[in-house]
């Protein structure tokens, strides 16, 4: 089995009017997911944004958390930090992961609006058992652009929850995500 890695994307995404957008890091986003990621076997964590600031604020908060006073303080947060990448687009997330492994990478857009040709959670399951490295993609705002989603080569079905609400924090939906490809739920 390949490894696993995930994205998350700060430009390009859409706003509530569909327009192409960069959004601002989250210091929640950066320590829920990684935390998420270091429970559920993930490789490295990418946060994703062409902003120089934003990179340099995602920096200063990580090495707080692992070179810093936070990681002597709480060493589990420093282990699940120590996992998240910056880097300032997809295409240089991809590069950098093709870079350290031998294995193709396999990428997987997540989305809360209904595609066509999406798979299941059980199919990329099945998918993940082979020699190929996965990354899922997370957006951030109102979801990734239809541009980035085409240029992936899966699009994972969106979660379904009790009722017609669907707009779940990116943090819960990344940790329902990696839930069910783990134990498969």
């Amino acid at each position: 089995m390949g490894d696993l890695f995930i994205a998350l994307i700060h430009h390009p995404v859409v706003n509530k009017r569909g327009n192409t957008v960069g959004s601002a890091v989250t210091n929640m986003d950066i320590h829920d997911i990684a935390r998420a990621a270091i429970s559920f076997g993930v490789k490295q964590y990418y946060i994703v944004t062409p902003y120089e600031d934003q990179a340099t604020l995602t920096e200063q908060i990580m090495a707080h958390w692992t070179t810093g006073a936070g990681g002597k303080v709480n060493p589990w947060r420093k282990a699940a930090l120590e996992r998240v990448r910056v880097a300032d687009s997809f295409e240089t997330a991809c590069s950098q992961i093709k870079d350290s492994s031998p294995a193709p990478l396999v990428t997987i857009a997540t989305t809360a609006r209904a595609a066509k040709g999406a798979v299941s959670c059980g199919t990329l399951r099945e998918k993940q058992k082979g020699n190929a490295s996965h990354m899922l993609i997370f957006g951030t705002a109102w979801g990734l652009t239809w541009d980035l989603i085409e240029q992936c080569d899966m699009i994972l079905e969106p979660i379904k929850g009790a009722g017609d609400y669907n707009h779940l924090s990116v943090r819960s939906a990344a940790s329902i995500y990696l839930d069910r490809l783990t134990n498969g739920r």
